[in-house]
């Protein structure tokens, strides 16, 4: 029985608000079906999109971090490969100069021996030249020993005299 009392005080209450349940039921099922239409047909489709851009952001994203991590590792490999660059030219160079400096040697050692020999030949040379002279000034000292005597003497010298005078000089001279 409280229910028909509560039915019965609620179907007052309508009528003095004017309600026409007829109506009421009518626009509550047109509501319902707008509602479902709505919801089948455009709201599903507009989250289906929405989730859908948000999944390609998301993996944008993720496609964007992939890719700075990518460009950091390739930075970094970019890096390792310009200072093994730079230490084979360091290398490079540090071994150009070693062999120029010893090629600089090698070709100042043929230098200075070279000249040692130049100088060597020239010094035999000069012994030869000095020993040639002195024969020569002894023999010319002998030559005028022996004509100086003539003259002195005024006698003709025999081939034994010269060669007795001349001995005699160059004895004088070597002491």
């Amino acid at each position: 029985m409280s229910w028909f009392l509560l039915a019965d005080i609620l179907g007052d209450t309508a009528r003095q608000f004017g309600v026409d349940w007829p109506h009421l039921i009518a626009q509550t099922i047109s509501f319902l079906l707008v509602a479902l239409l709505l919801h089948r047909f455009a709201y599903k489709p507009i989250l289906r999109t929405l989730d859908e851009r948000r999944q390609r952001i998301a993996e944008s994203l993720a496609n964007a971090e992939k890719i700075k991590l990518e460009l950091a590792r390739v930075e970094a490999a970019r890096q390792e490969i310009l200072q093994q660059a730079n230490a084979q030219a360091e290398q490079l160079i540090q071994e150009a100069r070693a062999a120029a400096a010893r090629l600089q040697e090698q070709e100042t050692q043929r230098a200075i021996a070279a000249a040692q020999q130049i100088m060597d030949r020239a010094r035999e040379a000069a012994t030869l030249e000095h020993a040639r002279m002195l024969a020569e000034l002894r023999r010319e000292i002998g030559r005028l020993v022996v004509q100086t005597t003539a003259k002195v003497t005024g006698k003709i010298l025999t081939p034994a005299d010269h060669q007795r005078l001349v001995e005699e000089a160059q004895r004088e001279l070597a002491a």
